[in-house]
């Protein structure tokens, strides 16, 4: 099985098929011999929250300082990466390819850059008020809703999905920051200036921002199984059928939507030493990670192989093969 088969499994699926007990590394790697930047996200979302933590740990164990960037997402993170205005960054697997391969938002030219990980999954969120009426994506034909910054990952997502079903709304494009606030407003007061209906997030489980509405205005996913399915069928860029739990956001039951994985992705000409010590940070640090962040305890370095097309940067692999991966 090739890696490009590999990246349309989940990643619980491509760990249970690989033999366990790998060791998790070395550390007589050579140190960065200068500072780094690391592209992560939205203010308050998991590619943000995550990035930070993982910075942080990067940077102790270097001895050397990976600054985490605030940005607006996936789309950014890799024109961000190719262009070596940053040293790494998280992406989504799709926009990863379409980076790669010259097609839609990337249609004007083929971006450079390796893979270093595939790391845990994102998935959609619809989020809606509780007193929002109707269950399903048909419900927001003629709505207000943000579809994510026009640099994002979610955008993409948003208009991939919203297409499919062929579901019309007036869509703005807000940060995730942006995007709560204008939730909450129109909950509130239906008259509010700039206020939405709906807002439509991809990214990991659970978002602290998305999660805090449920002790302010309350809310509601809503059920995109259906079209989801139909995606997965149709496209390839990794994308799977999965739901989110309920203890994620307090939920009544799981909602079916859509699963995406994330890459974390380097620069052309990515030094090896920042390549060898993110991986090896990545594992050996795991259950700090963990601790902060549910969404590690998906990361499995058998999974984490599976980038293709996105060629594996040199030292990440070496890092893999030395650990039997």
């Amino acid at each position: 099985m090739t890696r490009r088969s590999l990246l349309g499994l989940g990643a619980a699926a491509v760990a249970a098929m690989a033999v366990p007990g790998c060791s998790r590394g070395r550390s007589d790697e050579p140190a960065p011999d200068g500072p780094g930047t690391f592209a992560t996200g939205n203010k308050g979302g998991v590619y943000n929250q995550f990035g930070i933590d993982l910075s942080k740990l990067i940077s102790e164990v270097t001895g050397v300082t990976l600054q985490p960037l605030v940005t607006g997402g996936s789309v950014d993170n890799l024109i961000k990466v190719s262009s070596q205005k940053a040293d790494i960054g998280f992406c989504t697997s799709d926009t990863a390819l379409a980076a790669y391969e010259a097609t839609g938002v990337f249609a004007s030219g083929k971006l450079k850059f390796s893979a270093l990980a595939r790391a845990y999954d994102n998935y959609v969120h619809v989020v809606v008020p509780m007193a929002f009426k109707g269950q399903e994506l048909k419900a927001l034909e003629g709505k207000v809703v943000s579809v994510g910054q026009q640099t994002s990952g979610t955008r993409i997502v948003a208009d991939l999905i919203l297409n499919t079903a062929g579901v019309k709304v007036t869509k703005r494009f807000l940060s995730l920051e942006d995007s709560v606030k204008a939730l909450e407003a129109k909950a509130e007061n239906p008259n509010a200036r700039g206020g939405i209906d709906a807002l439509i997030w991809s990214g990991g489980v659970p978002t602290e921002p998305i999660g805090k509405l449920q002790d302010s205005i309350g809310f509601r996913l809503l059920d995109i199984g259906n079209v989801a399915q139909t995606i997965a069928l149709k496209e390839f860029g990794g994308y799977v059928v999965s739901a989110i739990p309920p203890s994620a956001y307090k939920l009544a039951s799981s909602v079916p939507t859509l699963a995406i994985p994330n890459y974390i992705v380097a620069k052309p000409n990515l030094s090896d030493s920042w390549a060898w010590w993110t991986v090896n940070t990545l594992f050996r640090r795991q259950n700090d990670l963990i601790a902060a962040h549910p969404e590690a305890g998906a990361l499995d370095p058998r999974s984490a192989i599976a980038t293709m097309p996105i060629p594996l940067h040199p030292a990440a692999e070496r890092w893999y093969r030395e650990n039997h991966i």
